[in-house]
């Protein structure tokens, strides 16, 4: 400004004076205003954020499914005794004539392999009554080892068949001795029968009367 002063007319210099204060006022308060900040004058809104989706994941690769085996049933077969049993079950409701076929059955294949079970069997197909083959005697003959041998396997039911034969034996024994009691009672009741005939007859002669119908004697 002291530079322009010669330039300047003394009536100019109190104008230019003037014109520096306001210049200078103005920088001064454009200087102390504080920058405007756009972002803090408009009013803050609350965004929400998206929620974050997971990438999808990876297909897991192809597992072989395992498949068990079906299982089979288990087969129950029935053990030695109890075929032999089933044996004797159906002996016993066979007809005459059939168990006589099961007899030489047995009979046969007892003397062509001799083995236990063919013994027990041959046993019982003789102990059932009903048959001209029906040997207790023999039956019981034959399970006699068995029965003598605890550690076979098929001594108990040898045990159990010889003691059904006696049981058997002793019953048919004891129908005997009464069918024989029953036919002695019957042949003393025939006797008793006859005595007391002959006692009316000789009564009735005594008495002088006939047999009924006859006129009596005078």
């Amino acid at each position: 400004m002291k530079r322009l002063e010669p330039a300047l007319g003394p009536a100019l210099r109190p104008f230019v004076a003037a014109l520096f204060l306001v210049s200078g006022g103005c920088a001064s308060i454009e200087e102390e205003a504080p920058p405007v900040d756009a972002a803090a004058q408009s009013p803050k809104v609350a965004v929400a954020a998206p929620p974050a989706v997971a990438p999808p994941s990876p297909p897991a690769p192809d597992k072989p499914v395992s498949v068990a085996p079906p299982v089979a049933p288990e087969v129950v077969r029935p053990s030695e005794i109890e075929t032999l049993v089933g044996d004797f079950a159906r002996y016993r409701r066979a007809a005459p004539a059939e168990l006589g076929r099961e007899q030489e059955a047995a009979r046969q294949a007892f003397n062509a392999t001799r083995t236990d079970a063919s013994r027990v069997r041959y046993a019982m197909v003789l102990a059932i009554p009903g048959t001209p083959g029906t040997d207790e005697a023999r039956a019981l003959e034959l399970l006699d080892p068995l029965v003598k041998t605890p550690g076979a396997s098929l001594h108990p039911l040898a045990v159990l068949l010889g003691a059904y034969i006696q049981e058997h034996r002793r019953l048919g024994a004891q129908v005997v001795g009464l069918q024989q009691n029953v036919q002695g009672l019957q042949h003393n009741v025939q006797g008793l029968q006859q005595k007391l005939d002959a006692i009316t007859k000789l009564e009735r002669s005594l008495t002088g009367r006939g047999e009924p119908g006859t006129p009596r004697r005078k």
